[in-house]
């Protein structure tokens, strides 16, 4: 067997560098031929840390470390504020403890690929593991991009075909009509404002008056709220301007003139501090004894945004205007997530049907049995 060896610079966790002795088998003599190949190997090997594109602190530094001194402070504060939070979560709860004390350059793509079919087993959704795969990505590319690793090691982790999840649910025309009649203030606007326009409910808690033309009938999407921190719009697409429809506007001045405060600035759905809405609140305290009012299932405030996708379907929409309506950055996300196909529609489908290859109905004769 060709071994190569080689001595390197290590950060010690005490910060002082020490020069380790390292060696790595090349392979067997069968399989190179001399000296020569067997030192080209070894230069290839070797080509990053001779060029300094990686660090000494590699060998070293733990995932912990790295967390907590590099990603949480220089990277977790660029990204929003939603994200910082499940991202915090997930750190905390899943990766860390999982990770904690491994050197980063021990975390292979074997020991990813076990922690993430771990999960599965364990129960926890699919969707669940995917973040948590999408996570660790980050952390370890960030660690790539700063010269701790020379490869991110979850690169090439599977995971399994997706399991079935529940559909989406959706309101029929006449569920909304029933929910609204059934709407206490300021739910009832919110409930219309959801349906009718698909905005997300971040967006609505973070409207402001001086974005809505009751004139012209529309309003701008500049801002977002989520656990009463404001925030940019989800993606670039989010940021729109939508048209609002007169029974919309109606309940927007109704709503306006119970308001204590109609300044530009002021929040559109406030507490008497002017400060925004929980949406958990809402959801749990008024949405739901709503539905039940309603003679309706519990649904969330994103079953209306599924709605007013399902609706703009079933009516005929362009589906280039209902991704623009719904804000997405790309069609597919409008089509195969927010459109849903109601047992109404799939029975009007096949009547028309029907009603073009049999404008008559055919008198079917009885089957005869043939003799045996």
């Amino acid at each position: 067997m060709w071994v190569a060896r080689w001595r390197e610079d290590v950060i010690q966790a005490n910060g002082a560098v020490q020069r380790v002795l390292r060696s790595e088998t090349l392979g067997p003599v069968s399989e190179i031929a001399g000296r020569s190949e067997a030192r080209m190997l070894l230069q290839n090997r070797l080509a990053s840390l001779n060029s300094g594109q990686r660090r000494a602190a590699e060998a070293t530094m733990n995932f912990g470390t790295f967390v907590a001194e590099q990603f949480v402070p220089d990277i977790l504060p660029t990204l929003k504020y939603a994200t910082q939070k499940i991202y915090s979560l997930l750190l905390r709860k899943h990766l860390l403890p999982r990770f904690c004390d491994c050197r980063l350059c021990d975390i292979t793509r074997a020991a990813v690929q076990q922690f993430v079919t771990g999960k599965l087993k364990d129960g926890y959704a699919w969707e669940t593991t995917s973040h948590l795969r999408t996570l660790l990505s980050k952390v370890l590319g960030t660690a790539v991009s700063w010269n701790y690793l020379p490869d991110n090691p979850v690169r090439g982790v599977k995971m399994p075909e997706r399991t079935l999840k529940r559909p989406h649910r959706f309101l029929t025309m006449e569920e909304v009509r029933r929910l609204i009649a059934a709407s206490d203030q300021p739910v009832r606007t919110i409930v219309l404002l959801a349906a009718m326009t698909g905005l997300r409910i971040g967006e609505i808690l973070a409207l402001r008056w001086g974005r809505i033309n009751l004139t012209a009938g529309a309003l701008r999407v500049e801002e977002t709220c989520y656990h009463g921190h404001f925030g940019t719009p989800k993606t670039k697409a989010s940021r729109r301007e939508l048209p609002l429809p007169p029974v919309v506007v109606q309940a927007l001045l109704a709503h306006r003139s119970c308001s204590s405060d109609t300044s530009a600035e002021a929040l559109v759905f406030s507490t008497c501090r002017g400060t925004p809405l929980a949406s958990n609140n809402l959801r749990k305290r008024q949405l739901h004894p709503t539905c039940a009012r309603a003679e309706l299932a519990p649904i969330n405030w994103h079953t209306l945004r599924h709605t007013h996708g399902t609706l703009l379907h079933e009516q005929g929409t362009p589906l280039r205007v209902a991704q623009a309506q719904l804000g997405h950055s790309h069609m597919t996300t409008t089509l195969e997530v927010y459109t849903h196909a109601s047992a109404t529609s799939q029975r009007q489908a096949v009547n028309q049907l029907e009603n073009q290859l049999f404008p008559n109905v055919p008198e079917f004769a009885e089957v005869r049995q043939r003799p045996n």
